[in-house]
């Protein structure tokens, strides 16, 4: 029973014993260190457990499980207290992306889900708290921006059956996209199954469960689109309108 559960332990943490050895090794001798002296020696060091398509600048605390599944493209930033778990299908990062402090990018597959993973373009910024789970697989394009606390989840539990418990029965996992050029307020939430179109606004609050057509202004909870930005002409929200959530006046006011 102890030998299972320890193989159970070690598959969680990297694709096979040796991997978790040599990922655990650099992780423990170079991850804590602080400054410009730490960033320089991950930078070099890590390309020993995950893919590296150049320099990226990882603090301290920042911590990796299936390290080999993580490719980050060029510039990317990874603050500290982030948290990478990339079983088994991989978390993908583009060049110049900006990944800030204590955000959670979570796959986990252990159900052998076919879509799960997460993929995020270039020169995107992810707030501080940001949580994203891939079992369905999450795509994020270019030029995406969220604000802090922003969930993105990809995954649902089944509870159609009263007389069982939910741990019971399964989940589902649709997937999540969200197109280039788009801007998530603060605390918002994207539910699974739904895609966001090009150059969308997402309301600070906004729960997301429906497809978002591209270039809209969506707020409420559910999120409903109330503007189409092409329209505004020289009208847009100030930025802390979108991130304090006074998007919502549009809803009353008729935008």
């Amino acid at each position: 029973m102890m030998i299972q559960q320890l193989r159970y332990y070690v598959s969680g943490q990297a694709r096979s014993l040796p991997a978790y050895i040599l990922e655990q090794t650099i992780l423990n001798l170079f991850g804590w260190m602080p400054t410009i002296l730490g960033v320089g020696a991950r930078a070099l060091a890590y390309r020993l457990i995950m893919r590296m398509d150049g320099m990226a600048a990882i603090e301290n605390g920042v911590r990796i499980l299936h390290a080999g599944n993580v490719r980050l493209g060029k510039n990317v930033y990874l603050d500290r207290g982030v948290y990478l778990h990339a079983l088994p299908t991989g978390i993908t990062i583009g060049d110049d992306t900006f990944v800030m402090y204590h955000t959670m990018l979570h796959v986990f597959n252990f159900r052998d889900l076919p879509r799960a993973g997460i993929t995020i373009g270039k020169n995107c910024f992810l707030g501080e708290y940001n949580v994203i789970r891939g079992q369905g697989g999450v795509h994020i394009g270019n030029g995406v921006y969220t604000g802090p606390m922003v969930q993105i989840v990809a995954v649902n539990h089944v509870f159609s059956d009263p007389h069982r418990p939910i741990r019971e029965q399964g989940i589902t996992a649709q997937g999540i996209v969200i197109e280039d050029d788009v801007w998530i307020g603060a605390g918002a939430k994207i539910l699974d199954g739904v895609r966001v179109g090009r150059g969308s606004v997402i309301g600070a609050g906004a729960v997301v469960t429906g497809d978002i057509p591209p270039y809209s202004l969506a707020v409420g909870a559910p999120a409903k689109p109330v503007k189409d930005r092409r329209e505004l002409n020289g009208s847009a929200p100030s930025a802390g309108d979108v991130f304090l959530g006074k998007l919502e006046q549009l809803k009353s006011n008729g935008g």
